[in-house]
């Protein structure tokens, strides 16, 4: 990442950050108010009229400002010519289109910018919760402008959670005992964020997962002083021709091995 952040990219998180803040307030006008919903992926997954118009509205100010960028959208249809840009804007309009969807306030907006398969900047807007989380290459993670940070060892010997039942069922008894699992959140970005500002030590992430889950969150939670990672403990690439992930653990370092080694006791058990 040093590298990466020998580079100002202030100027496109204020960019991002702008853009976001926007399309979140497109997608609210539409919050509790039934807007229409169709299916995708034969349907398992739904997409709203709110997505589609957040996504639109995110399209026409980041390609406008930075044409030379690629670009990559759950609600685009996936252009490999992305493969081709170093630098590229990677985007959910809606994460969490679910609890969107139910009237919960945890979804949130999730735009990144990736250069050379690792975000540079990134934002998550969560407009119904008036929460703004921030962070760029080399910079702090920040939360409605206030530097934020993981949780630290006090807490080594529990573990706030978000977990599925099925994956909490396949770690060790004595794990299993020291957790607390919190209720489900939609949005998987959100969840990060969670992990990022301290609410929780970590979470488990189910395979497919997709870029635009990520990436935002991703460096959020890097830059908080936590991890993303995949079984192996590598960190992610981004802007592959294939954007979806397998089984992830995000954690604060004192968890982050821990919550490994439990995966890893999935796969053996």
């Amino acid at each position: 990442m040093s590298g990466l952040a020998g580079q100002d990219w202030q100027r496109d998180l204020d960019l991002i950050s702008q853009a976001a803040r926007k399309a979140g307030e497109v997608a609210l006008a539409y919050f509790r108010q039934s807007p229409e919903v169709w299916w995708k992926n034969e349907g398992r997954s739904p997409v709203s009229a709110a997505d589609l118009a957040a996504n639109e509205m995110l399209a026409e100010l980041l390609r406008s400002a930075r044409p030379s960028y690629g670009w990559l959208s759950e609600e685009t249809d996936d252009d490999l010519a992305r493969l081709a840009c170093e630098t590229l804007f990677v985007v959910d309009p809606i994460d969490g289109t679910r609890g969107f969807l139910q009237g919960l306030e945890n979804w949130c907006v999730s735009v990144a910018v990736v250069r050379g398969g690792r975000p540079v900047a990134g934002v998550l807007f969560a407009p119904a919760l008036g929460e703004l989380y921030t962070a760029v290459a080399g910079g702090a993670a920040l939360k409605n402008g206030e530097p934020i940070h993981v949780s630290g060892p006090a807490g080594e010997d529990t573990h706030r959670l978000a977990v599925s039942e099925e994956m909490l069922a396949g770690c060790e008894p004595d794990f299993r005992e020291r957790v607390t699992r919190v209720k489900h959140v939609p949005s998987l970005a959100y969840r990060l964020a969670m992990v990022a500002d301290g609410r929780l030590e970590g979470t488990l992430v189910k395979r497919n997962s997709h870029d635009w889950d990520l990436a935002a969150a991703d460096l959020i939670l890097e830059r908080a002083g936590g991890t993303l990672s995949d079984l192996e403990g590598k960190p992610l690439t981004y802007n592959r021709a294939e954007v979806v992930h397998g089984e992830l653990c995000g954690a604060a370092p004192v968890h982050h091995k821990a919550l490994l080694r439990q995966l890893a006791h999935r796969r053996d058990s």
